[in-house]
């Protein structure tokens, strides 16, 4: 019996492993290599695809699978700390572009409904695409990093009411108010079942899957409560995807979301390359060669478009400049989640074919840009603020640095400290400097916290620190020292430079997450380097000396040298072999353990530690007990052990583990 899709899904992953293999390469993402692969293997292509419908039919359960890991993660408590940015900047970005959008389309002959399904489509960004390139980058929580990924998840959740309006944006009701009311309560009605079915039934469903320790049944229910849930909505005439993600909202609520996301993310993986496979298969090619003017033009004025549009929603939130551009030449691109959208209209009639190809053009080429340009985003930005950021702009920035500086009192700081970043490591460095009585400034670029923290009376500016104007207002030219504690790397390399111009002989701290930026920044002027990857690294390795019970004395020792050494023993491949004699670590055969008298142990309870020959059988030394909450530190031959003590006991690990197997006896 011959299967045409088994061969059509070996053509498919065959392919698309071999381009997403060379993409890597080039570091392009994987989308654009499932994307050339539907296009090569499609019918616009070499038509090696027999069983469309059923490739099809894959991709529906990616997006089903997709939208279910997006309500897993969808936190309301993590949504709270950033929600001004969410919903004040994504509004902005999505509505401005939606408007923006169907203006110019309704002036090139499109009718309303169109037009504003257009505004749609390219309102929203590619939130695989940035998120995969931020996080290389280490940009997510850099202050353009932490916009984008606000604004990202707006995105997200507005595509769930866009699919639900396209239908009757499309006509295809004569009494829209009555249609609205409808769609509301079966909206209403879903939701409250949903809400019930979380909080009374699901639980316990989980609860009892998770006590059998199966694996393969814990994942079996994750499924059928997505896919149960998904039909559940199709049913009542919404979509499997908003299905899919009130299923995710259910298992969000639960104490197994994290285990159910890891679970689904395989086959969310599978599927979803199906559904870009399947985009892929309806660009055609033919179409972009005859008409690829106007799709470069095209493409190039939605660029620009977005880029204005996230613009000024970022400056409505208060940004400097430089955020503003780096935020705006993140989002520029439009997004896999347009390509779901773009299906819905065309089964409505909102979306013509011609028009269609002309989207998916637009859509690729600028997908294909967003590495590029956010690999260059810092030169970019750079570049752009010199050449358009006016006399009279200046002057603004400098007459508001001003106002700020007066409000935290730096202008009278001399010898003090600059903090730069209110993070976690910026309120403590600003925490110890004011223990120790040592004047100090902070500057920081988010405003909510520069006016929640001016409330408490800390010297705060407002104000990117990478900006010569602000460092001058901070008086780094009279600073001892300054700390640069922020996430943005290309920053943080920007005011190592601006601080070493105004003052040659200041301290500069750098704080990095990556070992890969010490050298660079070394180069550019900065003292120390602190990376947090091989701070932790010491950390967890001065507490693993201390179980080894070496001296406290040696093993500041031995962190001092790590870090004089600007981290090269941990750095190099061969890193002991270049510790020095006298700090060589003498790790003893012996250590410290807490162990147990549990329910049913007999053979030690009631008996005192003369009778019970601990040094004699085990060679082991019971140095306390604890009874309760009282401890016996002054342990005497005539000392019982009683039903519940936990001993601390003292010698060799393999007779401390005797001892433990002789207590569970």
């Amino acid at each position: 019996m011959e299967f045409p899709i088994l061969q059509d899904i070996v053509i498919i992953l065959g392919l698309a492993v071999l381009i997403i293999l060379i993409f890597q390469k080039l570091k392009m993402p994987s989308i654009l290599g499932f994307l050339l692969t539907g296009l090569i293997a499609g019918p616009h292509g070499l038509s090696l695809i027999r069983a469309r419908h059923e490739v099809e039919m894959l991709a529906e359960i990616g997006v089903i699978f997709l939208l279910f890991v997006i309500g897993i993660e969808f936190s309301l408590k993590g949504l709270s700390t950033i929600k001004k940015t969410v919903f004040w900047g994504g509004s902005l970005q999505v509505l401005g572009t939606i408007l923006a959008t169907a203006l110019l389309t309704k002036l090139m002959g499109m009718d309303w409904g169109q037009a504003v399904f257009m505004g749609f489509l390219l309102s929203l960004s590619s939130t695989a695409i940035v998120l995969k390139l931020l996080q290389a980058k280490g940009e997510i929580t850099a202050p353009h990093g932490r916009i984008a990924v606000a604004i990202l998840i707006y995105q997200d959740l507005i595509v769930v009411p866009m699919m639900l309006l396209t239908p009757i944006m499309a006509g295809q009701t004569e009494n829209v108010s009555t249609t609205l009311l409808i769609l509301l309560a079966k909206v209403i009605g879903v939701v409250s079942l949903i809400i019930a079915f979380a909080r009374y039934v699901v639980p316990v469903i989980l609860n009892l899957v998770v006590k059998t320790r199966s694996q393969e049944l814990f994942i079996l229910t994750i499924i059928v409560l997505c896919f149960a849930t998904a039909w559940l909505t199709s049913s009542v005439g919404l979509s499997l995807a908003l299905g899919a993600f009130f299923a995710g909202l259910i298992i969000s609520e639960s104490d197994y979301s994290h285990q159910a996301t890891a679970n689904i993310l395989p086959f969310r993986e599978i599927f979803i390359s199906f559904f870009f496979v399947s985009i892929g298969m309806l660009m055609d090619l033919s179409f972009l060669l005859a008409h690829l003017p106007m799709v470069l033009l095209l493409s190039l004025g939605v660029i620009v478009l977005k880029i204005l549009v996230v613009s000024l929603s970022v400056l409505v939130l208060r940004y400097p400049p430089r955020i503003v551009l780096l935020t705006a030449l993140t989002l520029f691109q439009v997004g896999e989640f347009a390509f779901l959208l773009s299906t819905v209209g065309l089964q409505h009639g909102l979306l013509a074919d011609t028009n269609y190809q002309y989207f998916l053009a637009i859509s690729i080429l600028s997908m294909a840009a967003t590495p590029f340009v956010i690999a260059k985003g810092g030169a970019i930005t750079s570049f752009l603020l010199k050449r358009t950021l006016s006399a009279r702009v200046r002057q603004r920035l400098e007459r508001r640095s001003k106002q700020e500086t007066a409000l935290s009192g730096a202008d009278s700081l001399h010898d003090h400290i600059v903090i730069v970043g209110y993070g976690v490591n910026g309120k403590n460095v600003a925490r110890a400097a004011r223990s120790a009585k040592i004047p100090y400034v902070i500057v920081e670029l988010n405003p909510d916290t520069v006016k929640a923290v001016k409330n408490e009376g800390e010297p705060i500016i407002y104000g990117d620190a990478a900006q010569e104007v602000i460092l001058h207002h901070a008086h780094v030219h009279e600073a001892r020292v300054v700390v640069v504690a922020i996430s943005d790397p290309l920053a943080t390399k920007n005011i190592v430079v601006h601080i070493r111009q105004f003052n040659p002989s200041i301290y500069i701290i750098v704080r990095t997450r990556f070992v890969s930026e010490i050298e660079e920044n070394l180069r550019l002027g900065a003292n120390e380097i602190i990376p947090e990857e091989f701070e932790t690294s010491i950390e967890i390795f001065t507490r693993v000396l201390n179980k080894y019970l070496v001296p406290n004395e040696q093993i500041h020792a031995f962190a001092t040298h790590v870090r004089s050494q600007n981290y090269e023993m941990l750095r190099a491949q061969h890193a002991l072999n270049g510790l020095p004699e006298h700090l060589t670590l003498n790790l003893p055969n012996v250590s410290i353990s807490v162990l147990e008298v549990k329910q049913g142990t007999n053979k030690i309870v009631g008996k005192t530690v003369a009778d019970s020959e601990l040094r004699k059988n085990f060679g082991i030394t019971l140095l306390a007990i604890k009874r309760g909450n009282h401890f016996e530190t002054q342990i005497t031959p005539a000392q019982t052990v009683e039903q519940d003590d936990v001993l601390y006991v003292f010698g060799q690990q393999e007779n401390i583990a005797a001892f433990s197997k002789y207590l569970k006896m």
